[in-house]
């Protein structure tokens, strides 16, 4: 086949941005490295087997027994983050926030308490990077809180990711803050993640991210389907916040596939090519899988950019099932249906995440284009003090990744010569002194990293 003819704009377009074809983001970090390196797959076994023993952890099960029931397993985590905190230095703080809720799968009016262990920030630490995870379980009966619930991969896989998390990265200081939620009722109508978005506004916390992640251990799917190569990540397209008056805007000028949420979704995609073998994150352009809901929900209704982490390979049999052998067919949420090696790897790329973002400057605000009637576009942004310099990007309306770039001074504005504004889609990320860089930002209210969407 012949190559097709390359024509003169896009030429244009290459010899502005060159190098820039997929350029990885501020280089190869040695940090990413070393906290991925942590990671240990029989460490996060040990924690799977322990949350597996506690029988139930139905948020209205058990609070007071110390080998049953929800109430031993949140001690149990608290005395995880504490642990931890002690291998390093003690700035790992444990956080119990919680609020008395009433749901239909509950008995009662129930105190739905979530765990965090909170690593505060060095220079910034109103930023705040989360991962989180459920620690609740439940079986067939949504509504049965003293039958055998063992959520070993569901969610005891995102809580052992998230404790691993914590033990991996502890051991540095970042600029931003770190935090650490395990989180109770999710099983119950996403509570946890409720008490989390409330306690996040409460404390005044500027959310950059929250990675749930919420079934990340099986990798043996329905039918002997097996992928271990993979993992998605789900991402809404339009902001949950979203006024109708954005929205329109928003419809005329593009932004359905850059929310602040899909960038970040963009930003994992190309650290796991850069830092992991063998693991490639798959986009997946929704909140979250068909008709269903995890608890960053919670965390975007609050206006806070959220992405669900997922393995690629869901097996049915092993979710929301009481354990029971029925026509040669195993049911039930066992230790067995989880693969450490796997577990670890997607550990991995949320270890590398949180560290690349806390190291990084803030995502730029303020960013703007301007260039209609005309061949150039000039793209703005609100000069920041923690940034070295900013990336221009910009890309085809159908590509799904930044695709061109343009690195640049602190100045707050570039023109692109003969790159018309009609034709791309643009954004602005931030690099510090180090080479770390930001997500990148879309112009306007659509890509926002600011809570709710403030920009206008």
């Amino acid at each position: 086949m012949r190559n097709a003819p390359l024509f003169a704009p896009l030429a244009l377009a290459l010899a502005v941005a060159a190098p820039a074809f997929a350029q990885p983001l501020g280089g190869e970090q040695p940090l990413l490295k070393e906290v991925a390196a942590q990671v240990s797959p029989q460490r996060q076994r040990a924690t799977i087997e322990k949350l597996v023993s506690f029988g139930t952890r139905h948020a209205g099960s058990d609070t007071k027994s110390d080998k049953r029931g929800v109430g031993a397993a949140r001690r149990w985590i608290a005395s995880e983050f504490n642990s931890i905190s002690k291998d390093c230095g003690g700035r790992l703080k444990v956080e119990t926030p919680s609020q008395v809720m009433t749901a239909p799968r509950l008995a009662g009016p129930t105190e739905i308490m979530d765990v965090l262990g909170v690593l505060p920030g060095t220079t910034d630490p109103g930023r705040v990077i989360v991962i989180s995870g459920h620690y609740d379980s439940r079986n067939s009966d949504a509504n049965d809180f003293t039958g055998d619930a063992p959520g070993a991969n569901d969610d005891g896989s995102g809580t052992a990711a998230v404790i691993e998390a914590a033990r991996a990265l502890c051991q540095h200081e970042y600029p931003a803050t770190l935090v650490f939620a395990a989180l109770s009722g999710e099983e119950e109508g996403l509570l946890g993640g409720k008490v989390l978005a409330d306690y996040a506004l409460a404390q005044g916390w500027r959310v950059e991210a929250d990675l749930n992640n919420d079934i990340v251990g099986n990798t043996e799917g329905m039918g002997g389907v097996r992928d271990n190569t993979h993992v998605r990540v789900f991402s809404e397209g339009t902001r949950s916040t979203e006024t109708p008056e954005q929205a329109n805007r928003r419809r005329y000028n593009g932004g359905e596939v850059d929310s602040p949420s899909r960038n970040l979704a963009r930003f994992m995609d190309r650290l796991a090519d850069q830092y992991l073998t063998n693991l490639d994150v798959k986009m997946i352009y929704r909140t979250d899988r068909f008709g269903r809901g995890g608890d960053q929900v919670e965390m975007l209704a609050a206006g806070f950019p959220a992405v669900r982490v997922t393995e690629a390979a869901e097996n049915y049999t092993r979710q929301h099932q009481n354990l029971r052998t029925e026509h040669g067919i195993k049911y039930g949420d066992v230790i067995e249906g989880v693969d450490f090696d796997y577990l670890a790897q997607v550990t991995r790329l949320n270890v590398v995440t949180m560290a690349a973002l806390a190291m990084a400057p803030a995502p730029p605000t303020g960013v703007e284009i301007e260039g209609a009637v005309g061949p150039d576009t000039t793209v703005k942004w609100t000069p920041a003090k923690d940034a070295a310099a900013y990336r221009v990007w910009w890309r085809g309306t159908t590509d799904p990744q930044w695709r061109y770039s343009r690195a640049v001074g602190t100045g707050g504005t570039v023109r692109l010569p003969n790159v018309v504004i009609d034709d791309w889609f643009f954004g602005v990320s931030a690099i510090g002194p180090d080479g770390f860089e930001s997500p990148v930002v879309f112009p306007g209210a659509p890509g926002t990293f600011e809570r709710g969407g403030t920009a206008k």
